[in-house]
């Protein structure tokens, strides 16, 4: 498909003040995605963690096919990877499954073992940050499923945002969303859940890197605890 409309970051702040105002945070997600399969086509692709496939649900909804990048770190949990198998059986998506240039093995060849303990923030460059840039290069615009409730760092995600370090439009369908939000919808329309929620994890990563959380705890608090790390570098 031929982009009709160049991203930039008038278009964002336009699109950003439109969307906002949608009440319904269903409406709004739909709305948003939509606009974005409309605008941008095949150049426009979601992110996901695979804690679920809320994200994925709503896009393929609105973008029947869509591509969704899933990060293949080679430290994740052995249920995060069958939620991703799971969401990509049951969805109408399609996979962009995405590995580091090195494997583990390498990695730990290279830089020593245990790099994420070490320098967990090179560990992310490696393994998350570097091969999401080289895939969205493919794309104009990309979407994620951040929340502003997540965490203080968080609170400020726009609806529609201009990422100007990879200089495309960013959509956030969810952002305005509520855990309540969150989990209604994923009752009405039994959307796969990592399992790992149901053992305490409130934020789900790469698991040596990844707690659960304690009983008042924010959902990120089990990610990197302990480090004064709170995001990955891909949101930030």
């Amino acid at each position: 498909m031929t982009m009709a409309i160049r991203p930039t970051p008038l278009l964002a702040e336009a699109a950003d003040a439109w969307f906002d105002g949608i009440e319904d945070p269903v409406e709004q997600a739909l709305a948003v995605l939509k606009w974005a399969g409309d605008t941008f086509g095949d150049e426009f692709a979601i992110t996901s963690s695979m804690a679920d496939g809320l994200l994925a649900h709503l896009a393929s909804t609105a973008i029947p096919g869509v591509h969704v990048i899933f990060l293949d770190t080679g430290y994740h949990f052995a249920e995060t990877i069958g939620t991703r198998d799971w969401i990509t059986g049951v969805l109408p998506i399609t996979l962009v499954n995405v590995t580091p240039e090195q494997t583990v093995a390498e990695q730990d060849a290279r830089y020593g073992a245990r790099l994420h303990d070490r320098d967990p923030d090179l560990c992310c460059s490696l393994r998350k940050v570097t091969p999401l840039a080289e895939t969205l290069s493919r794309y104009v615009a990309w979407g994620s499923g951040i929340r502003r409730d997540e965490s203080p760092t968080r609170a400020g995600t726009k609806i529609v945002d201009w990422d100007a370090k990879r200089e495309m439009i960013k959509f956030n369908p969810i952002a305005a969303w509520t855990q309540a939000d969150v989990d209604a919808y994923v009752a009405e329309h039994q959307i796969p859940v990592n399992p790992l929620f149901e053992l305490g994890y409130g934020s789900i990563g790469c698991a040596p890197c990844t707690r659960p959380v304690a009983p008042g705890e924010d959902a990120r608090a089990g990610r990197w605890a302990g480090r004064g790390k709170t995001e990955c570098g891909i949101h930030s």
